[in-house]
């Protein structure tokens, strides 16, 4: 298992090494660019984001698809992933992730213009579009959009399925062994099989899933409908209580963010001296990307789901998702936990002792315990909810890569399949399962880049189109 780990770890070095990071940043800038500057529409975006468009064709509504894109979106990378972004890039990564959401608006909107407008109408009458679908219809690159959907159904295991449970499973099984203890026979159990409550755990998530995703993406987004909105304001009250305990302190976590980001600043900016400024673009880029998927090609899937009358409308829709989940929850994240490192609360000891201590969970974990009694229970609640949204949205979008390459068939084995999966992923080794989600998160990206890239001329001739045609209350 050692070896396996430091296998993907070298194959990561290499995924998200300069290369990479230059075509991610350089896509973003440049779809930024030839879309005029789309983030300028965000306040029309939003607005269209509440409106229904009931005359269109389209299997759930505008809505329903947001909710259920920001349901895969807003997981752990939200909360673990800003905090092992800072403790292997230091606070520097927050601004790079911060950056990677302002300029991945303008990606995130291209990848869902192009699902929309190459999606079909399946024999069933389902709207099936994504990135498999522009790579075949708009660029007759069938090869690639069949190795987009094989690593799009891969990835759903990783970052969509194991990565979320076995964070469920991290908050939720002290609390679990420690009411064992309450009973004699139980905690014995546990005694002479350790990794029952894991187990426990992936089995309750499991059944609780089933009656989800095998309704289909109707039930999926009804529940990511409800859930979504309770559970981001929920985290994000405690988030703000944080802040206000922070208030001394978030000035010069600011000033930290910004100055780690371009310049070495000692072990608290983490990294060794010369590497600081990489480290931080390398775990902010790659953990934005985690959080907000913009360039992955995975929120388009389910974009392509939507009741609306131009691709363009609902692909303005769909960016949103990328300027609530990275440019608002992971900055206000990325503020409490480096003002909680810098007060000391996040280490128990003085800051410049600090990363010696520092995880991802550790860090949020003891930053939300300045709340007062109810810290610890506001962020199970958060990652247990957000980890769970991500499972059911993610669930979708596996099962239409799933089906683009071998048809309906293939939906229940890949549901069965996806429900072992949560059962068992908890006794996985966390960093194992990160490291295969970093790495299947680029092989699924690199495809639907091409395909951003090469149809960008489509891209902004329908932007300049709807824009100049079609006023805002459209």
């Amino acid at each position: 298992m050692e070896n396996l780990s430091q296998l993907i770890e070298s194959v990561n070095n290499c995924l998200w090494g300069l290369p990479m990071i230059l075509l991610l940043s350089g896509t973003h800038l440049f779809m930024t660019w030839k879309t005029g500057f789309i983030q300028k529409k965000l306040p029309l975006a939003i607005r269209l984001s509440l409106t229904r468009d009931p005359d269109s064709e389209g299997d759930i509504s505008p809505f329903a698809a947001l909710s259920t894109s920001l349901a895969s979106t807003l997981g752990t990378g939200n909360i673990i992933g800003v905090g092992t972004a800072i403790a292997l890039g230091g606070p520097g990564a927050v601004f790079w992730c911060w950056l990677t959401g302002i300029f991945g608006i303008a990606t995130s909107y291209a990848e869902s213009l192009i699902a929309l407008k190459y999606r079909i109408r399946a024999k069933d009458g389902t709207m099936l579009g994504g990135a498999m679908y522009a790579l075949e219809r708009g660029l007759h690159l069938k090869p690639l959009a069949v190795l987009f959907a094989f690593f799009g159904a891969l990835t759903s295991f990783g970052i969509g399925c194991g990565v979320q449970v076995n964070a469920i499973s991290a908050v939720a099984e002290p609390a679990l062994r420690e009411a064992a203890g309450s009973f004699p026979g139980l905690s014995s159990l546990v005694q002479h099989f350790p990794q029952l409550p894991a187990l426990a755990i992936g089995l309750v998530t499991g059944l609780v899933t089933c009656a989800v995703i095998f309704g289909g993406v109707r039930s999926v987004s009804r529940v990511c409908e409800r859930l979504v909105p309770f559970m981001a304001l929920f985290y994000m009250l405690g988030c703000l209580a944080i802040l206000y305990i922070n208030r001394a302190f978030l000035a010069d976590a600011l000033a930290l963010i910004l100055k780690s980001a371009f310049f070495e600043t000692g072990s608290l900016a983490g990294g060794m001296a010369g590497s600081g400024i990489m480290l931080a673009a390398r775990y902010g880029i790659s953990r934005g990307l985690f959080s907000n998927e913009a360039g992955m090609g995975s929120a388009p899937i389910v974009a392509a789901a939507a009741r609306s009358r131009n691709p363009v409308r609902q692909a303005l829709i769909a960016s949103t998702a990328t300027f609530w989940d990275t440019v608002v929850v992971c900055l206000i994240t990325g503020l409490v936990l480096v003002s909680s490192l810098l007060s000391g609360s996040a280490s128990g000891a003085a800051p410049e002792a600090a990363p010696a201590v520092l995880s991802g969970g550790s860090l949020a974990s003891a930053a939300f315990s300045q709340i007062p009694c109810i810290g610890q229970p506001v962020l199970m609640t958060g990652v247990i909810t957000f980890a769970y949204a991500t499972i059911l949205g993610w669930s979708y979008y596996g099962e239409r890569c799933l089906e683009y390459l071998f048809g309906k068939l293939s939906l229940f084995p890949y549901r069965f399949l996806w429900i072992l999966v949560i059962v068992f992923a908890p006794v996985l080794r966390l960093e194992l399962v990160w490291n295969i989600s970093d790495t299947l998160n680029a092989l699924m990206a690199l495809p639907n880049l091409l395909a951003i890239l090469l149809l960008s001329g489509v891209i902004a001739r329908d932007t300049r189109y709807y824009l100049k045609h079609l006023d805002e209350k459209a």
